[in-house]
């Protein structure tokens, strides 16, 4: 396999495209969205699509040899897909997550200790008490002030009673909290199946909710949860209960430093927010609204925004920053060439962006952005260990139209932190469904697959 060392002095500059290596590392267009894992045991429970496939995990484990007892480490662990999969495969993982309720909804897929004769027993009593629940109730209960404007436009009025029945059901009446978090996440994966509203990700559109039927939530929510049930038998049936690997999920910030000892880690994967402007904290508006966790934007931004690395210009409070200063300087002192290459392109969105009717502040957001991954890839060079795979997911972006060669530039980062290679993989090309936008930038963009080994 080819390797790219000292990229700036072997004439392939930094804006420029990798050259493509394809001997079949990562074949399959699809390792980098969520659609395998749609249809995968556990990944299902929570329908995310801002992750990726399970199948890149185990792609990446047969590559590098990494066998029971070792240890994978993801530093963007969103909702669980590294640390599921690590786990059916008796791998030690350990993620990290700053989103709360993101975190959560991993947790919760990664309980697999229960009994399932007991569990049987109880998923039946508690499926006919609460659907006679609902039923007895459906026809009285008010849902004013129940819930932010929002969730009442998704819905036809009896789902909405339904699925605020069920809420209150399994809050009062699923003690246990295994059990309880259990049919929660069931719940919260029936909102979007059972909503009237366009509520595919990342927006949601409530205007699409118009004139339409009742989808019958008591009857979604009954059939996730027996999926649900199901791929608990697979699991156990492939997996002996109560002998599984360490599966570690840190509610925290991977910019800082983990309880992991130096060298600790076999194989780092993950896939860090794209430079696309995302925004992460808001992406789960409907279920936080729902379970009354968040009323406002302004609770999104105290409870996730503020806490996630900068991948969109909601984050940027400009009056924070010096556009000039905003790159950290550690940047350049590690990676001189990367810095030279990021720095004009910043103060070019910073004068595009007064040209803009939106002025948006994507000149700061690419500033930070690399400022919070290099902090990442510091850490993750640390507990890796010598002759260890970092492998990340990433695509690049154009903000108005400027590109930002997000692979190349983290690959260069990982050269001036002390890694002795990195490698690209390339997945698929990214953008054509917008080709006919007239606000759109005509750059082609990219997904692929960085590797960089210590």
């Amino acid at each position: 396999m080819k390797q790219y060392k000292q990229l700036h002095l072997t004439g392939v500059g930094l804006d420029e495209p990798l050259p493509l290596e394809n001997n079949g590392l990562y074949s399959g267009k699809d390792l980098g969205t969520f659609k395998d894992s749609l249809r995968a045991p556990v990944h299902r429970w929570f329908k995310y699509p801002a992750g990726y496939s399970y199948k890149f995990v185990r792609a990446s484990f047969e590559q590098f040899d990494i066998s029971q007892g070792d240890w994978v480490y993801d530093p963007f662990s969103g909702t669980g897909t590294t640390l599921v999969s690590a786990k059916q495969l008796g791998v030690n993982a350990y993620g990290v997550e700053a989103h709360t309720f993101v975190h959560w909804v991993a947790e919760t897929k990664l309980y697999w200790d229960f009994d399932l004769d007991k569990l049987n027993r109880q998923f039946n009593n508690f499926l006919s008490t609460s659907y006679q629940f609902v039923q007895d109730n459906v026809g009285d209960v008010s849902l004013n002030g129940a819930f932010p404007e929002l969730v009442y436009k998704c819905y036809h009025t009896n789902d909405l009673k339904e699925l605020y029945l069920l809420r209150e059901f399994i809050i009062q009446e699923a003690s246990d909290s295994h059990l309880q978090n259990f049919f929660k996440l069931a719940l919260t994966n029936t909102l979007r199946e059972a909503a009237a509203a366009g509520t595919g990700w990342p927006y949601i559109s409530p205007r699409a909710s118009k004139d339409k039927p009742a989808k019958g939530a008591l009857r979604v929510f009954g059939k996730i949860v027996q999926d649900m049930f199901l791929d608990l038998r697979v699991i156990q049936a492939n997996n002996t209960p109560g002998e599984w690997p360490q599966a570690l999920n840190i509610l925290g910030d991977s910019r800082e430093k983990q309880n992991l000892a130096n060298g600790q880690i076999d194989i780092a994967l993950t896939s860090p927010p794209y430079l696309n402007n995302y925004d992460y904290a808001d992406r789960t508006r409907l279920e936080t609204y729902f379970w009354g966790i968040t009323k406002s934007w302004g609770d999104i931004t105290r409870e996730y925004r503020d806490k996630l690395i900068t991948a969109a210009t909601t984050q940027i409070r400009r009056s924070k920053y010096d556009v000039e200063t905003a790159l950290n300087q550690e940047v350049k002192s590690v990676a001189a060439d990367v810095y030279k290459t990021l720095q004009p392109k910043i103060l070019q969105l910073a004068e595009l962006r007064l040209q803009k009717g939106g002025k948006k502040s994507y000149d700061l957001m690419v500033a930070l952005y690399f400022n919070d991954i290099f902090q990442v890839m510091k850490e993750t060079y640390r507990v890796l260990r010598k002759g260890g795979r970092f492998c990340l997911i990433l695509g690049d972006s154009a903000p108005y139209g400027v590109h930002i060669q997000t692979d190349n530039l983290i690959g260069e980062l990982g050269l001036g932190l002390g890694f002795s290679n990195f490698d690209y993989h390339k997945l698929r090309t990214r953008g054509g469904k917008w080709k006919d936008n007239p606000q759109r930038h005509s750059v082609p963009l990219r997904e692929g697959v960085v590797v960089l080994t210590k």
